[in-house]
């Protein structure tokens, strides 16, 4: 068996995400998506298609931002990590997002690790 990680890191998208209501627009929000992938060898060859794809994710998470949103970031990156284990090879996943633009001296986030 081979485990690789694969990350998608600083990923900035648009999104509905809050509870007050100088949050009912799409906001910035940065996240952090790495993960643990399983093969059962080695890769045998220098080919996208032995390997995750992770364009998966990126459109996922594109997917989600074009929703209705979200209330709180621990309910986003559940979603995130759902999608990410909708995946078989995928053993575990770490999700982090940050809210970029809430206060003028911090971003304020979430991180979840999630496996099999």
């Amino acid at each position: 068996m081979a485990e690789y990680t694969t990350i998608l890191d600083g990923f900035e998208v648009m999104m509905r995400l809050g509870i007050h209501p100088y949050e009912a627009e799409p906001q910035r929000i940065r996240l952090t998506v790495e993960m643990r992938v399983a093969y059962p060898a080695p890769l045998a060859s220098d080919a996208i298609g032995e390997v995750l794809d992770y364009d998966f994710i990126r459109e996922g998470i594109h997917a989600l931002a074009e929703g209705p949103g979200f209330a709180l970031q621990e309910t986003l990156v559940e979603a995130i990590a759902a999608l990410c284990l909708g995946d078989a090879r995928v053993k575990s996943v770490r999700v982090r997002s940050m809210k970029l633009d809430v206060y003028p001296d911090a971003a304020v986030g979430c991180e979840i690790v999630r496996g099999r």
